[in-house]
């Protein structure tokens, strides 16, 4: 169905038309002066240029025009030539029963759905999950949500770093720790064990320990690059142990991706296109792309337009090795090949910024990826502390991500608690969903693209743009809800929506009608914070709607209907919004 604003634009193009004027100086758009109009048009101040002739002569003429309007209950021409406009309540009683009946509230499907895939997470294995790991989680989970709504096709793939020095470094302090392990015994040639020989606890002591030994002994490190490249020659006991590694660390991660109401479509990682890079390397040399400079293999991505120097994007180092970008093109090469996407969306730290444009440009120079592909860099800010600076604990570390979100699910367990009785068990489930809330919610509302400072305090809080704020809305119009079934009422139809009898129920309405454009916007700009903005307003004009009116005391049973049924499509728009935001809402708090 129609956006709403395109919907009353079309009444003013009309206008403009009749009046002898260019249709499209007809657009409206919402007020910048709320106290004095809902929606406003300027197109009077383009005209005049046009037209020659004074902007207010050109809206008075217009608003003659709209003296018989089906769509606006007031239309006032105001110098120097702006149009203030009121929309009838009749025309958004209607559209707001059409949304009722439609799926998705109306929101219109893409005429060619892109298959889209969201490279997000990018954690390396055998590390624990910190704070740093946090935003990309977050920011792609809701950006694949938001597109899937729209409805296109939408691939999550965490992209996991599983195949570097990290694991020569593990294997090799290992083989320190218990050289018997049959995993070294070269002319050992039955089944390895199947269960690993560490846990994921071990394995997260082991990693640090060894890259701090490789950085204070040549040796050591020398022994760990002969590892890691035993690994990626197919040494049998080194796949096997690197398996387990996997293995071991994949489950943390989902154990902790799951706490984040996270998921991923794919669980492909670096170690996923080694095979394919001598392939690409061999065509970027044939085709004549790539180049040796000073030693190294590199293709040349600068352009004449530049205005700052863009290095080679290399592909192979000096002794052969690959590097960051060789896996990364290699995995968008393998991606072209198998699932054929029309876009790629990386949701990565910002300051990665110049990496992935060269990363780009070497896709597209290679013709690795087709001309209309869409290669997406979604650099995101940096989550600091209170003091400005990257979040850290309260010892000055890299806070792990499951600490951090126990940290808030016991802050919000002891303020559900806090002078009431609650059981136990019900406490602690709400606790974590209204925590997951405040997370996601203090991290997306912001632009991803800017720092932002992590509040406990404030995201915890249940006032003021917090995730908290919004459940505690869905959860007293749930409240009402039960309490009117209490009395024996029945779900409403649709048809059951009245016209507004009051100004914060209009408001209310109004801010309703504006869900298709802000999430087929969010989409397209790839801009969660557009969500949060709009459920923040829409559950404002609701509590404001709420304070005002008597709901369930109200003795008109058609008006009383029609409260409820406004109160369900609010519900089902919140509850919507918060979905594609990654989290829910409980029956109550």
């Amino acid at each position: 169905m129609k956006k709403f604003l395109d919907l009353i634009s079309e009444e003013m193009k009309q206008a403009f038309e009749a009046a002898g004027y260019e249709r499209e100086l007809g657009k409206v758009t919402l007020s910048n002066r709320p106290d004095l109009c809902e929606y406003q048009c300027n197109g009077a101040m383009a005209g005049a240029k046009l037209y020659k002739k004074a902007p207010v002569m050109i809206a008075g003429e217009v608003a003659e025009k709209c003296k018989d309007s089906k769509v606006f209950s007031e239309v006032t021409a105001v110098p120097p030539g702006f149009l203030n406009l009121k929309v009838k309540e009749a025309v958004v009683k209607e559209y707001l029963t059409e949304m009722s009946e439609n799926s998705k509230f109306g929101l219109e499907m893409p005429e060619k759905p892109k298959k889209i895939i969201i490279d997000y997470g990018g954690p390396n294995v055998a590390k624990p999950l910190h704070v740093g790991h946090l935003r990309s989680a977050i920011i792609g989970e809701s950006i694949k949500r938001i597109a899937r709504y729209s409805g296109h096709e939408v691939i999550g793939d965490i992209h996991l770093g599983d195949w570097g020095l990290q694991m020569g470094l593990i294997i090799t302090e290992l083989k320190e720790r218990e050289p018997s392990l049959v995993y070294f015994d070269d002319a050992y040639t039955g089944e390895y064990p199947e269960e690993p020989p560490f846990t994921i606890s071990e394995l997260e002591e082991i990693y640090p320990t060894a890259s701090g030994k490789s950085k204070e002994d040549s040796v050591y490190k020398e022994k760990a690059m002969d590892a890691t490249f035993k690994l990626q020659s197919g040494v049998r006991g080194y796949r096997a142990l690197w398996k387990h590694i996997l293995n071991v660390s994949v489950a943390d991660l989902k154990k902790n991706y799951k706490n984040l109401n996270v998921e991923f479509d794919l669980w492909k990682g670096e170690s996923d296109v080694h095979d394919v890079i001598p392939g690409m390397v061999k065509y970027m040399k044939d085709e004549g792309y790539a180049y040796i400079s000073e030693g190294a293999l590199v293709v040349d991505v600068k352009e004449e337009t530049d205005t700052k120097e863009i290095p080679p994007c290399m592909i192979l180092k000096s002794d052969g090795a690959s590097l960051y970008n060789t896996t990364d093109l290699a995995t968008i090469l393998e991606r072209m090949n198998h699932l054929h996407p029309d876009e790629i969306i990386y949701v990565v730290d910002k300051r990665q910024d110049l990496y992935f444009e060269q990363v780009f440009r070497c896709a597209r120079k290679t013709k690795l990826v087709k001309e209309d592909t869409g290669l997406k860099f979604l650099g995101f800010g940096t989550m600091n502390g209170k003091d400005g600076k990257p979040f850290k604990t309260r010892e000055g570390g890299v806070m792990r991500l499951e600490s951090l979100i126990n940290e808030i699910n016991e802050e919000m367990y002891r303020k559900i608690t806090d002078n009431r009785e609650v059981p136990e068990e019900e406490a602690r489930e709400t606790a974590k969903t209204v925590a997951l809330s405040a997370i996601k919610y203090g991290d997306l509302s912001n632009q991803a693209s800017k720092d932002y400072i992590f509040d406990i305090d404030k995201f915890t809080s249940f006032e003021g743009d917090t995730g908290p704020y919004i459940l505690y809305t869905i959860v007293r119009i749930k409240s009402i809800l039960n309490k009117y079934k209490e009395q024996g009422g029945t779900a409403p139809e649709a048809a059951a929506l009245q016209e507004a009898c009051s100004e914060s129920e209009k408001a209310l309405m109004l801010e309703i009608t504006k869900f298709n454009s802000m999430m087929e916007n969010a989409c397209e700009e790839t801009a969660p914070h557009k969500v949060c903005a709009y459920i923040y307003d829409l559950a404002n004009a609701f509590n404001h709607f709420y304070h005002e009116t008597k709901i369930l005391t109200e003795e008109d049973k058609n008006k009383k209907e029609g409260f409820i049924a406004l109160l369900v499509l609010t519900r089902d728009i919140l509850e919507t919004c918060i979905d594609v935001l990654g989290f829910s809402a409980p029956e109550r708090m």
